[in-house]
């Protein structure tokens, strides 16, 4: 099989560990899985997220058709604004997570999971009929890179042509960063703050364009002791953040409801693919629930390890770790509603042993003390 390979993949060969991921071959880690993930919790940290799905949507009806695939409105979006979004099927299930950025008139960003990539792209055009509207897949134009920590806006102002303060939260605008015309979101998948930056009109052969952009960012971040990161500290960070991992937590089964994000579904729009039916689940109660769970002896969650309660099977975790930070086991997963009350203690089949686990709301961390919102 031949893997994808991103600009940047020269520098991943030299300096990291390479893995397979969603059909591209990838940095795992550099340095290490803990010091990259404490370099994002308590300085800044730098990610190669090119593999990441890249759509342009644009026409007349570009906010009408995403607000029918969509379940979250994005139509009253200003431009600049962007919105976490969840695209579901006929019968509720989750294709895809994803975020969309109002960038201009009539124009929108799509960003999707690097996994859902081609099947994201054959779905929504499968539904383009009626609309007026073009979607294009730039992905292998596009680079794309994640900066993330306390210390990410640091970092980026003393290269910025203007003042990031300014930038809110899931807002994007079009900066130069020293030389280069970039398009930046104060966005991420880590809970820290942080910044995603597009490098538009970068087809993959070009990569010394991208070379430039990222050793830049190394250099200026020096000070900052920043780190290149990879898919390894990725994957803790957005946990202990308690987000979710398409392919293990969300997949085409479960249903933005069952998952908690009710917030991303508006039943007050007229119609979207999937609301009858997530209009029943909800009128008839959920079977099952996402929740986070902490370890209370040794032992880490696995996903596809059974929950039980009394001896009796009440779910299975979809993700699980040992945090870096916290120094403990810590995941998500589904159990039945009616023992997903926070404190719950319950446990997790590890090693063919009971652990003790508590229900917890994710973060995982003391948000005072670490995350976008710390003190």
């Amino acid at each position: 099989m031949v893997l994808n390979r991103t600009h940047l993949h020269e520098f991943h060969k030299k300096r990291g560990r390479l893995t397979e991921f969603a059909g591209f071959e990838m940095p795992l880690l550099y340095e290490g899985i803990v010091p990259e993930h404490l370099a994002v919790r308590n300085a800044v940290g730098l990610f190669d997220v090119t593999h990441m799905g890249r759509f342009m949507v644009e026409g007349k009806e570009a906010a009408v058709f995403l607000n029918y695939i969509l379940t979250r409105n994005v139509g009253t979006t200003s431009v600049g604004q962007g919105r976490y979004a969840v695209m579901c099927n006929v019968k509720g299930g989750i294709i895809d997570d994803l975020v969309v950025f109002h960038i201009g008139d009539e124009k929108f960003l799509m960003v999707n999971n690097a996994s859902n990539r081609n099947k994201d792209y054959e779905w929504i055009n499968g539904h383009t009929e009626g609309f007026q509207v073009e979607v294009r897949d730039v992905s292998d134009e596009v680079l794309m890179l994640a900066i993330q920590g306390p210390k990410a806006a640091d970092t980026l102002q003393s290269i910025v042509d203007s003042d990031l303060a300014s930038l809110r939260y899931y807002w994007g605008k079009c900066l130069t960063l020293d030389s280069f015309k970039v398009y930046v979101t104060r966005t991420g998948y880590t809970g820290e703050d942080g910044f995603e930056i597009y490098l538009w009109e970068t087809p993959l052969a070009e990569s010394e364009r991208a070379e430039r952009l990222w050793q830049l960012i190394l250099e200026t971040g020096e000070e900052h002791n920043i780190k290149p990161c990879g898919l390894g500290a990725r994957d803790t960070l957005r946990l202990e953040a308690g987000m979710c991992l398409y392919g293990n937590d969300l997949d085409e089964e479960t249903t933005p409801l069952e998952a908690k994000l009710d917030f991303i579904v508006q039943f007050e729009k007229e119609d979207f693919i999937g609301k009858e039916t997530l209009l029943k689940q909800k009128a008839d109660g959920l079977k099952r629930v996402l929740v986070g769970v902490r370890a209370l002896d040794r032992g880490i969650p696995r996903a596809g390890s059974k929950i039980t309660l009394d001896e009796k099977e009440i779910g299975k975790m979809t993700s699980g770790t040992f945090s870096p930070l916290l120094k403990y086991g810590i995941g998500l997963g589904y159990v039945l509603p009616e023992y997903s009350e926070i404190g719950t203690r319950v446990q997790v089949i590890s090693r063919d042993k009971p652990v003790t686990f508590e229900i917890v709301k994710p973060p995982f961390y003391n948000t005072e003390k670490y995350g976008r919102r710390r003190a």
